[in-house]
């Protein structure tokens, strides 16, 4: 049995991105074993999908090793490595000193892939799938597809919406004061509906989880908060829709096959957005998101609500 491993760092979003390029390698070696060497518990929705067997964290102590020039290396990490048949790195690793204890190593196949997208080179699934092109195999299906199962935790008597107010970056993100209003007069319109509020650490440290949880008072929603990526996805993918900024929840909405509305601001979505059918787009042209009014977010919303049936 061929055993592959794959390395891939970086959020939630960079390593969604990189799953179309995960299932080329699932589909183009039949009967391989593929691993994945990443941040936990990220790395674990490729197994929950069914594209990989195994996970490892890169964080591992031993691994801080093979960035270093001819530092003497653990028998069992030599080993773990000369057991794939193919390891396809997506490590910045800018003087090749990974590459190079790869090579010490005696990997047998060392394929290095470039972590970065740039604008303009096409999406960032086609990107990062590129350099597979340099074994033979070529991306056709450029969007990230998990396949779960819906959970059991989401109430099924009213039509959920999941409304993420974060991302990576402020910049990508449409006004807290937005977010705050938005919960009542989304009540108000849509009382058959009901929202589901997404949050984590990066909520939580910029204020965004109180700001908003302060605002909903009184309205019937449900709070997901600090939920494992995993079970975040099953309970995305019993949802009607989604509504989010460029973030990599919202990577992970669309992957769920959830329908997603997504505000784009000073990022390219021809470079970012998910690449799904069900996903709209609000593109701010000026590129600043903190310029588009409150209305408009709303009506945008309702439109796309009402086109869920």
């Amino acid at each position: 049995m061929p055993k592959v491993l794959v390395i891939r760092g970086g959020a939630i979003g960079d390593f969604i991105l990189t799953l179309p390029a995960i299932k080329l390698l699932r589909d183009s070696i039949p009967g391989a074993s593929i691993e994945v060497l990443g941040y936990r518990p990220i790395t674990e929705l490729a197994v929950a999908a069914g594209l990989a067997e195994n996970t490892r964290h890169l964080e591992h102590v031993s691994m801080a090793k093979l960035f270093v020039p001819g530092v003497v290396l653990d028998e069992s990490l030599m080993d773990y490595f000369r057991s794939f048949n193919l390891v396809v790195s997506y490590l910045y690793d800018p003087d090749g000193i990974f590459r190079g204890n790869m090579e010490r190593i005696g990997v047998k196949t060392f394929l290095e892939a470039s972590h970065r997208v740039e604008p303009g080179m096409g999406h960032a699934t086609e990107q990062l799938a590129r350099p597979l092109e340099r074994i033979a195999m070529w991306l056709e299906d450029p969007s990230p597809n998990l396949g779960l199962e819906k959970s059991a935790e989401v109430p099924s008597d009213r039509p959920v919406i999941a409304v993420h107010p974060g991302s990576g970056s402020l910049k990508k993100c449409l006004p807290l004061a937005h977010w705050a209003k938005f919960g009542g007069a989304f009540k108000e319109i849509l009382p058959s509906h009901r929202l589901a509020l997404i949050t984590g650490e990066a909520e939580l440290e910029r204020g965004i989880t109180a700001a908003v949880a302060e605002a909903w008072q009184g309205i019937d929603y449900l709070h997901w908060d600090h939920l494992p990526l995993t079970e975040l996805a099953t309970r995305l993918t019993a949802c009607a829709g989604f509504i989010g900024h460029d973030s990599g929840i919202s990577h992970l909405a669309a992957a769920c096959g959830v329908p997603c509305h997504l505000f784009f601001g000073p990022t390219d979505p021809g470079t970012w957005a998910p690449r799904h059918p069900r996903v709209t787009l609000y593109v701010e042209e000026s590129g600043d998101l903190s310029a588009v009014p409150f209305d408009s977010l709303l009506r945008a919303v309702l439109r796309f609500v009402r086109t869920l049936g």
